[in-house]
């Protein structure tokens, strides 16, 4: 018998000063079964840092073809978007043919680097690729942020985000990488 998706219901309160963006987003996520509460709520943080009323997740895991989220223009063009992880080359090369603008956001710790190492000089020709890394102690404290139910403040500003919730608070800065 296949283990079915865990739901997680959010709400997010996003004020990001950077890009001079206010809003409330109420979600619902499923969860896959593979899928660890670090890079859930990885997707959360990468949902907020990107908010807008067309960025929606997609199937994620479970499907090959697609990315973790994406925004989509009026005429079903692929806007932005966004990765999680380590992907391999040939599948952020896809994404960079199939996208105007395309987000990998790495996390991991020590194998960020390593894999940046093997992978940079080929990610560097593509033009539309960002990649920024999640420091390890900040997405560790996210993931014990993860309730079945939760409201989460994300605050950011000069670069910097705050992830708070009744009983916690995470600081973190994202690292670009590339470009």
């Amino acid at each position: 018998m296949a283990l079915k998706a865990t739901i997680f219901k959010a709400t997010l309160n996003i004020a990001d000063m950077d890009r001079h963006y206010y809003a409330d987003h109420h979600m619902t996520i499923a969860r896959h079964p593979s899928e660890t509460d670090e890079r859930m709520m990885i997707r959360l943080l990468a949902f907020a840092l990107n908010a807008s009323d067309q960025l929606e997740f997609t199937k994620g895991l479970s499907t090959d073809d697609e990315p973790e989220l994406w925004q989509k223009s009026l005429s079903d063009e692929i806007e932005l978007w966004i990765e999680l992880g380590l992907p391999d080359e040939s599948r952020l090369r896809k994404a960079c043919n199939r996208s105007k603008q395309v987000i990998l956001y790495t996390y991991g710790g020590r194998a960020v680097p390593l894999w940046w190492e093997k992978h940079h000089n080929k990610l560097t020709r593509f033009h539309n690729l960002t990649v920024i890394n999640l420091p390890q102690d900040a997405t560790t404290a996210l993931a014990a942020m993860a309730e079945r139910t939760m409201t989460l403040q994300f605050t950011i500003q000069d670069g910097e985000v705050s992830v708070g919730n009744d009983q916690s608070l995470v600081n973190l800065t994202p690292e670009g990488m590339y470009p």
